[in-house]
C-alpha cells in the first residue's frame, strides 16, 4: 500500500508531498486504519531502559519529519518506541527560501536546507498538551536563524524551560548544517560554556519540580575522530545524559553523479550511513558506556540498524528511510533488532 502512495507522492513538489502525506496518516489514524499502513503492532520489539527512561522499543523517530508536533499521535500509531518532535526555536522563523528540500531517489538519499523553519516552541508545546501521546517524546531545540552565535545559549535556554515539563527527553541541536555559526557550538570553549549553562539549568529546574528531564546533544557526521573524542570529553566532564549521533552531512560523497549534488544543504539518508555509524563507534568507544549513543543517519532496513547498535548505539532512529520505504521499514526494524548490551544504560546511571 505505502509503494502506491509513495508513488503518487513523489509525483508532487516535495514540501507539499510530505504535507499530504501527513495529513493522510492523521486522517488513516482517526479512522482507526494506522494498522492497514504496515507499522509495526503495539508491544512488538524489546523494551529497555535508556537514560532512566522505559523504552517499549529501540526504534524511534527522527527529529525533522514532524517539526511542530502537529502529527504525534499518527506517527505513535505505527509502532515507534519513542517520537522526537523539532528542531522548534524560542520563536516562530519561515526557514529559508524554497525550493529547499529534494529527493535523490536513485542515491535513496534527501537534501535539505529547511533552515529550522517551525512555529516556535510554544506552538509546539500546545499540540503536545492536546495529542492523546502517552509514550516517549523527546523535543529537539534549537537558536533562531537571527540570534547571533554569541547568544545562542540564550536561546536554548528558553528552549530548555518551556520543553522541560512536557518532555521525556530533551535534544540540544548543534549541528545543523543550515543555520550560519550553529555547528561551531560543537568546539571547544564555545561547547563548554553551552554546557555549563545547560547543565547548571538542569540542575536547577530538576530540583525545583523532582524530576529529572534528560539531556540530550547532537552532533555532525562531519567531525574527525580527535574532534569526536574532545567533544565526548566534554560530555562526560559535564555528565550529558546522551548524545545523538549524528545529524546531516555537507559530504556529496555517494551522490556525485546526481544533478541535484550541488544543491546546498544537509544530506541524508544512504549515502550518510558509513559516515553516521563511524561516528557512533568513535563515541562508543571514547564514551565507554558512560554516557548512551541514539545512532541515526542512513537507516533503511534492519541490518542498517543493528549496524548501528552493534557499533555501540543503545537506541536508533530513522527519518530518510522512512520517506523512501514507509511504515513497513518501522514494523521490520522494531520486531527484528537485537539489543546487544542490556547493560549499557544500568553502568551510565551508576557513573551520573
Amino acid at each position: 500500500m505505502y509503494g502506491l502512495m509513495r508513488s503518487v507522492l513523489f509525483n508532487l513538489p516535495t514540501e507539499a508531498s510530505h504535507s499530504v502525506a501527513m495529513s493522510s496518516l492523521d486522517l488513516a489514524h482517526s479512522l482507526g486504519l494506522s494498522s492497514t499502513l504496515g507499522g509495526a503492532r503495539r508491544g512488538r520489539g524489546q523494551a529497555l531502559t535508556v537514560m532512566g527512561i522505559e523504552f517499549p522499543n529501540a526504534v524511534g523517530l527522527a527529529a525533522g519529519l514532524d517539526k511542530n508536533a502537529d502529527h504525534i499521535d499518527g506517527l505513535a500509531a505505527l509502532g515507534f518506541g519513542f517520537i522526537e518532535i523539532g528542531t522548534v526555536t524560542p520563536r516562530p522563523q519561515p526557514g529559508n527560501p524554497q525550493p529547499r528540500l529534494f529527493r535523490l531517489p536513485a542515491q535513496q538519499a534527501i537534501i535539505n536546507r529547511m533552515g529550522f523553519n517551525n512555529k516556535g516552541i510554544d506552538h509546539a508545546l500546545t499540540k503536545i498538551k492536546r495529542s492523546a501521546f502517552g509514550g516517549v517524546l523527546g523535543i529537539n531545540i534549537g537558536k533562531n536563524f537571527d540570534t547571533p552565535v554569541e547568544q545562542a545559549a540564550d536561546d536554548y535556554l528558553i528552549g530548555l524551560r518551556k520543553a522541560w515539563p512536557y518532555a521525556s527527553y530533551i535534544v540540544v541541536n548543534l549541528s545543523s548544517p543550515n543555520t550560519p555559526g550553529l555547528r561551531t557550538l560543537q568546539y571547544g570553549e564555545e561547547l563548554r560554556r553551552l554546557l555549563t549553562l545547560l547543565k547548571q539549568e538542569q540542575l536547577t529546574l530538576a530540583q525545583a519540580d523532582g524530576r529529572h528531564v534528560p539531556l540530550v546533544i547532537k552532533i555532525a557526521p562531519d567531525l574527525n575522530e580527535d574532534e569526536v573524542g574532545l567533544i565526548a570529553s566534554a560530555l562526560l566532564e559535564f555528565r550529558i545524559d546522551g548524545v545523538t549521533a549524528t545529524n546531516t552531512t555537507l559530504s556529496r560523497e555517494g551522490v556525485e553523479d546526481n544533478p541535484l549534488h550541488v544543491e546546498a544543504g544537509g544530506l541524508s539518508g544512504a549515502p550518510l550511513r558509513q559516515a553516521s555509524t563511524r561516528v557512533v563507534a568513535q563515541l562508543a568507544s571514547a564514551l565507554d558506556g558512560q554516557i548512551p549513543i541514539i545512532g541515526v543517519g542512513g537507516i533503511a532496513s534492519l541490518a542498517q540498524a543493528q549496524e548501528k547498535i552493534d557499533a555501540g548505539a543503545s537506541l536508533v532512529q530513522i527519518y530518510s528511510g522512512f520517506i523512501y520505504q514507509g511504515p513497513p521499514l518501522v514494523r521490520q526494524v522494531v520486531e527484528g533488532l537485537v539489543i546487544r548490551d542490556e547493560a549499557r544504560d544500568e553502568r551510565h546511571r551508576e557513573t551520573r
